[in-house]
Parts: structure tokens; C-alpha cells; sequence
């Protein structure tokens, strides 16, 4: 609608966010009225309309079976869309139109904006299936017929008001019309079976909906004024209210179709079961977020015993080998760590990855600086926690095999991610400027238990290559290539 209405009309932006807060609304009056509705602009020199959105109802059959937005016509071939734009009123009349062999009654709606016309809606209803109204019907029809004369006049949508339709209750959900003092006129076989899950065990109609929703809703102390207000509709809201036998998410709509308020529709629905399922997920985040805490718990404490015993030990290899143990076993808790704080199973690894380096490069026996360029980005647990060791593995075999005692150096660790959206890849680099790999050596075949753990868990637990080659100028630069989920 951005691009249709810049492209061809002379509507400021202050207009077209007005269409926008329509268009977020009007499935309502689709939804009532039982038709299609469609959004005509006039463009820059006013000798055409452009369609700039449309929408279908949800209540009953279409009249456009082809899309209708990006269209234009010449003025002039639709009187009903002039007239309304050029009178400012709400045009119906006019014969069926026939397409398709289907019969179409088309109105015409203008939208206006403080005082000025900016559009027309065309209103087309399909009338194949037309029979005798039952009550619930002719209630939607006399709403939408309101609302249209709200629109007409400028009063709706509410300004400030901006309606996320996936989230808010639909007409098909539950409905209740009100008339000006807050009484029950109509109730909708759903809106009446929302109250009865509420504890409501009479009929709504007769009654003052603010004052029944006050008294079905838990209260510690004297009624709720406010509620009483809200659900009798004197205000554009949304709210829910939650009593012992379920949930139910209210919005009211004030009608005002001649500036004076003559009554309010409610829209309501049943999220009982919505919220009962939120709160089972809420909780079992919270349970998988404590344990990955306790994990990292455990972990530590691995190697807070792993540490001591290290001390106690004699051999200088030995103690050695428990120190590398001790750092494994601190990659995975980093992981844990991360991940109990987080509200899913995924993690940025990008912190993950720093924090790695800072405990690897406590080891160095030289001025060795390590560094990271590049980004990582968002990567799933069963990823992050095998390619933490991984990275431990391949940055604790640069430090101690590429650099002496006393030597200076770099190790650097880059990431890019590329490939598609389908088949997303993370390239890894860890590159030194240190001794090199040794005459004939062969990182497939030869190399410590730190080599072997990291073929073994890139090309097993990630699918990934691993690769150790020598660096262009000086050094070595390990590469790892691993499959991942496209970062969003």
C-alpha cells in the first residue's frame, strides 16, 4: 500500500498512516457486512482511482475472485466511487452488478480525515446466497452500517487505537451489542457460551454487561469501576478478564455513527485453553532454563575437584592432563551457562566464543594476543555445545604447539556465514603466526587426544570438515566448515 499510494496519489504520509489504521480494522467491517471491501484512492491529477488494498470476508462468499489491488480506473466508469467522493456521503444506489454470473450489490464508502475525503470503499456483497435474515444477521448488518457511517464521518478508526487483528477477538468469535446505557441488546450463540464459561447461568440479553462481568470477575473488595466501564463499552479497549472457569478476551467498539454514542459492540473470545497453554510453556521454560543452570552447577563443581586434584598430583604430565580436562569441562559449562539464560534453545555464540578465548589465552605461555573478527550469530544448543569444545580444542593446541616460552604472537579466529536460507553454512578460521605444523605432519591421521576430539565431533556431531593446513605467510589456520540453521 506504501508503494501504491506514493506512487500515484498526493497523499501525505499523516494520510496514509490513517489508511493504515483502516485497513487494520476494516476485516470488521468486512466480517459484518458480509462483503468485500476494497480501498480506491484517486491518484495525483484525479483523472483515475488506484486500489491500494482489499480484503475478503471471513462470514460469507466472495464477490472478487481475482486479486484488485495495484488496479487502476478511469474516473468516470464507476459513478458510485464519484459520487461518494465527490459528495461525501455513503452512495447505494444503483442495480446488482453481474460477474461471473454471480449478482453483486456494490456501496460506496468515502474515508474521510478532518474534514477531507481521502478514498472510498467499495462495499460488494455477494447476493447468490441471499435469503431471509435470522437475527444474528440483520445484527451485523445494522452494526456494519454504523461503522460505515463512522467512517464517513471521520470517527473511525480510533486514532491511537492500532488493532493487531491475528491477536484480537473476530466477529465469528463472539459478539454482544449494547445499547447506550451498557445493556445486552443482542448476544451471539458464542459470546452468550464465553459468559456461561465465566459462571454466567442465565441469558445475557436484558442485562448490563458491564455490571454482570464485574460480578462473574474475582474481586477482593467493592465492584470494579473500571471494568464496569470497560465491558460497558463507553471506550475503545481490549482487556481480559479471568475468572475460576476460564478466560475471555474482550474488545469494545463505541458506536457513534451520528457523533453521539447510540451503543457499543463487544467482541469477545474464549482463550481459556490459549492462556492455560501459555502458562504450561512459560513453565517449562523456566524448568529447562533451571536445569541448564544446574548443569552448569555440576559442571563447575567437575572442575573445582578436577583442579584440586591437579595439585595433589606429582607428575608435571599428569597435572597437565587434568588441567585440559578442566577447560573442557568449562567450554560446556559456558554453553549451560548461556543457555539458562536465554527463553529458547538457541544462543548467541558470539559471547560464548569471547569467553572461550579469554580461558584459553590464561594458558599462553608467551605475550600471545587473541582475538576474534567476524560473527558467529545465533546458533542452536546441540550445535553450540560441541563447537565450544571444538573451539577450546583447536585455540589450547595454537597456544601450546605454535609459540615458546617466551615468543609473542596472534591467534586469530574469524566467522562468516553464508550459503542459503535452506542450506546456511558457518566457515570457521583459526589462523596463528607462530612455528607451524611440523615436517609431514598429517592432522587426518596424527595429532593428540585434542585432535582427535575435534575431528570426531565436527565430522560426527556437527557434519561438518575440518581441515589444518599452513598459513599463506606464517603459521598454521585450522578451518571448520559446519552446516547450520539460517540466522534470522
Amino acid at each position: 500500500m506504501n508503494d501504491l499510494v506514493r506512487q500515484h496519489t498526493a497523499l501525505s504520509d499523516t494520510d496514509l498512516e490513517w489508511l493504515h489504521l483502516l485497513v487494520s480494522e476494516w476485516q470488521l467491517l468486512s466480517d459484518l457486512s458480509f462483503a468485500d471491501l476494497v480501498l480506491w484512492v484517486p491518484t495525483r491529477d484525479g483523472t483515475r482511482y488506484v486500489s491500494v488494498a482489499q480484503m475478503r470476508p471471513n462470514t460469507g462468499p466472495t464477490s472478487y475472485q481475482d486479486d484488485m489491488v495495484g488496479h487502476l480506473v478511469p474516473r468516470g466508469r464507476r459513478p458510485l466511487l464519484d459520487a461518494a467522493l465527490d459528495e461525501g456521503r455513503i452512495v447505494r444506489e444503483g442495480d446488482p452488478e453481474w460477474r461471473e454470473e454471480v449478482p453483486v450489490r456494490v456501496e460506496s464508502i468515502p474515508v474521510r480525515r478532518e474534514g477531507r475525503v481521502l478514498g472510498v470503499i467499495a462495499r460488494n456483497t455477494n447476493l447468490l446466497t441471499v435469503r431471509t435474515p435470522s437475527r444474528l444477521e440483520l445484527t451485523y448488518l445494522q452494526s456494519a452500517s454504523d461503522l460505515a457511517q463512522m467512517i464517513a464521518a471521520g470517527s473511525f478508526p480510533f486514532p491511537g487505537q492500532q488493532v493487531d487483528m491475528d491477536a484480537s477477538p473476530r466477529v465469528g468469535d463472539g459478539l454482544v451489542r449494547l445499547d447506550a446505557d451498557g445493556v445486552v441488546q443482542y448476544a451471539s450463540p458464542n459470546g452468550l457460551s464465553a459468559y456461561h464459561r465465566l459462571g454466567l447461568a442465565s441469558d445475557l440479553v436484558g442485562q448490563h454487561l458491564g455490571g454482570i462481568t464485574a460480578e462473574l470477575a474475582p474481586s477482593r473488595g467493592p465492584v470494579d469501576e473500571a471494568l464496569v466501564k470497560l465491558a460497558s463499552g463507553y471506550a475503545p479497549r481490549e482487556f481480559e478478564v479471568e475468572c475460576t472457569g476460564g478466560v475471555i478476551q474482550l474488545r469494545a467498539i463505541p458506536l457513534k455513527p451520528k457523533g453521539v454514542r447510540i451503543g457499543s459492540l463487544v467482541l469477545l473470545r474464549d482463550v481459556t485453553e490459549l492462556r492455560r497453554r501459555e502458562r504450561e510453556l512459560i513453565t517449562k521454560d523456566a524448568t529447562i532454563r533451571e536445569i541448564h543452570h544446574r548443569v552448569k552447577n555440576n559442571l563447575q563443581t567437575v572442575a573445582a575437584l578436577l583442579r584440586l586434584q591437579a595439585r595433589r598430583m606429582d607428575s608435571e604430565q599428569g597435572r597437565e592432563a587434568l588441567n585440559e580436562a578442566v577447560r573442557r569441562v568449562g567450554s560446556i559449562a559456558i554453553v549451560h551457562e548461556t543457555l539458562s539464560q536465554n527463553l529458547d534453545e538457541r544462543v548467541e555464540f558470539d559471547e560464548i566464543a569471547d569467553r572461550v578465548l579469554a580461558m584459553v589465552a590464561e594458558i599462553s605461555p608467551g605475550k600471545v594476543t587473541c582475538r576474534r573478527t567476524g560473527r558467529f550469530g545465533i546458533l542452536d544448543a546441540e550445535v553450540a555445545t560441541p563447537l565450544a569444545m571444538v573451539l577450546t580444542e583447536v585455540l589450547q593446541n595454537a597456544l601450546e604447539h605454535a609459540f615458546g616460552v617466551a615468543e609473542s604472537g596472534t591467534v586469530e579466529v574469524s566467522a562468516v556465514r553464508g550459503g542459503s536460507p535452506t542450506a546456511a553454512r558457518l566457515l570457521i578460521t583459526v589462523q596463528d603466526d607462530g612455528c607451524g605444523l611440523p615436517e609431514g605432519f598429517d592432522p587426518q591421521r596424527t595429532g593428540n587426544l585434542g585432535l582427535q576430539i575435534v575431528r570426531t565431533l565436527v565430522e560426527g556431531e556437527l557434519s561438518g570438515t575440518f581441515g589444518m593446513v599452513p598459513a599463506p605467510e606464517r603459521g598454521t589456520r585450522v578451518i571448520l566448515d559446519i552446516p547450520v540453521r539460517a540466522d534470522k
